[in-house]
């Protein structure tokens, strides 16, 4: 099973919820209701519908059922999807150190076709070395064991592999300049930073652009954020928001054209993807 596979069941799982709420809705039945027909809660509904669980055939078949779903072919196609849906993505050998909610976000993010994303404290995760996220992740995780600590690395190291991938998502990231003065790891360790940074921003796929510190106040005041955008057309734009112990998956219209704006924004009052480098150039010669 390759990598894509395993993200791609993230954003079936998140299909199939979508649908079957759609189905519930129109036929005017309640969450409570529905949870009653499979000898569930009307919260293991709710996160049937946004993509959080993983599905029982037996469950999808009585609640088409009663949704008035008779149509063979439908049914079929929508217990298939389910079937698709509970693949166990390349993440969860991670469990150890990888926290429920974002479990989510890395199957999102490897199913992606476009990455947009604004960083405040540090270098993305997609675009640290080895060395720097060993020590961003001491720096977050100061009583995590030395094998833990490991595990982190190897887990945001293999995320990574999807900016190389044969069909490779397109990614947009708006540094803030001050990530780029933060000294992880120490100078040498911001050297390797910095060099990989500069060979990054050349492949085809990746867009990188730096806020810096001159341009005063900017768009992105609310902080950092990365907005997903996928191939599937049934698929809404997610925007998602990183807090200490949790974090928030937007997918309203109005709410995801509102960090669009910012990212918009950012993009126009930002070094060129050309000066960026020529800054990171500079920075590099200082480090």
């Amino acid at each position: 099973m390759t990598a894509s596979e395993s993200s791609g069941s993230v954003v079936r799982r998140i299909l199939l919820g979508s649908q079957l709420r759609r189905l519930r809705e129109a036929r005017g039945i309640t969450r409570e209701a529905a949870g009653y027909s499979i000898r569930a809660s009307e919260s293991k509904i709710s996160r049937m519908e946004l993509g959080r669980v993983s599905f029982k055939a037996r469950d999808i078949e009585d609640l088409l059922t009663l949704y008035g779903v008779s149509d063979d072919g439908e049914r079929a196609a929508l217990l298939g999807l389910a079937r698709e849906a509970n693949v166990a993505g390349w993440w969860h050998s991670y469990g150890d150190v990888l926290p429920g909610w974002f479990q989510t976000y890395v199957g999102l993010e490897g199913a992606a076709s476009h990455i947009a994303c604004y960083e405040v404290q540090f270098v993305h995760g997609l675009l640290q070395t080895e060395s720097y996220a060993q020590a961003v992740v001491t720096s977050g995780q100061p009583t995590a064991s030395e094998s833990e600590v490991e595990r982190r690395v190897a887990l945001r190291l293999e995320r990574q592999k999807l900016l190389v991938a044969e069909q490779p998502p397109e990614f947009h990231v708006v540094l803030d300049e001050a990530a780029l003065h933060r000294p992880y790891g120490g100078s040498r360790v911001m050297r390797g930073q910095l060099e990989h940074l500069i060979d990054v921003s050349e492949q085809p796929n990746v867009t990188l652009q730096v806020m810096p510190f001159a341009f005063g106040g900017h768009a992105g005041e609310s902080g950092a954020f990365t907005r997903l955008r996928f191939p599937e057309s049934d698929l809404p734009d997610v925007v998602y928001l990183e807090q200490l112990t949790s974090a928030l998956y937007l997918d309203k219209r109005e709410e995801v054209a509102h960090y669009e704006r910012v990212l918009g924004r950012l993009a126009a009052d930002s070094l060129s993807p050309e000066n960026s480098r020529e800054l990171l150039e500079r920075l590099l010669q200082l480090a």
